[in-house]
C-alpha cells in the first residue's frame, strides 16, 4: 500500500463530499497503488499523476473514482489519455479543480 500524498489528499477533499473522504482515500491507497502494473517501487509522489488522473475522471463520485481506478489497474496509460494527462508528463500538475 502507498500512502497518500498532502497535495493528494488536497484534490480528493476538494473534489469529495466529507463523508466519502475515507472510502476515497482508501480506493486510492488500496487499489491505484503499488498493485498497478509497473508501479510497485513507486512513492506516494510517483502515483501522485495516476492518482490525480482519477480523480479528475471520478469528478467527485466514488462509483467513477472505482471505475477509473479500475482502469488503471489493466493499463495506467489509458487512464492517464482519458484524463488529458497522457501528452504532457506535467499536465496533472496543472489541474485545477
Amino acid at each position: 500500500m502507498i500512502e497518500l500524498s498532502e497535495t493528494t489528499k488536497e484534490r480528493l477533499e476538494a473534489l469529495f463530499p466529507k463523508e466519502s473522504w475515507e472510502e476515497a482515500k482508501l480506493v486510492l491507497e488500496e487499489k491505484c497503488g503499488d498493485n498497478i502494473p509497473f508501479c510497485e517501487k513507486n512513492d506516494k509522489y510517483q502515483m501522485e499523476r495516476i492518482r490525480f488522473a482519477a480523480l479528475k475522471l471520478s469528478d467527485g463520485n466514488i462509483e467513477k473514482l472505482y471505475e477509473a481506478v479500475s482502469m488503471a489497474q489493466v493499463d495506467w496509460r489509458d487512464l492517464l489519455m482519458a484524463a488529458g494527462f497522457g501528452e504532457d508528463i506535467e499536465a496533472y500538475k496543472k489541474w485545477i479543480i
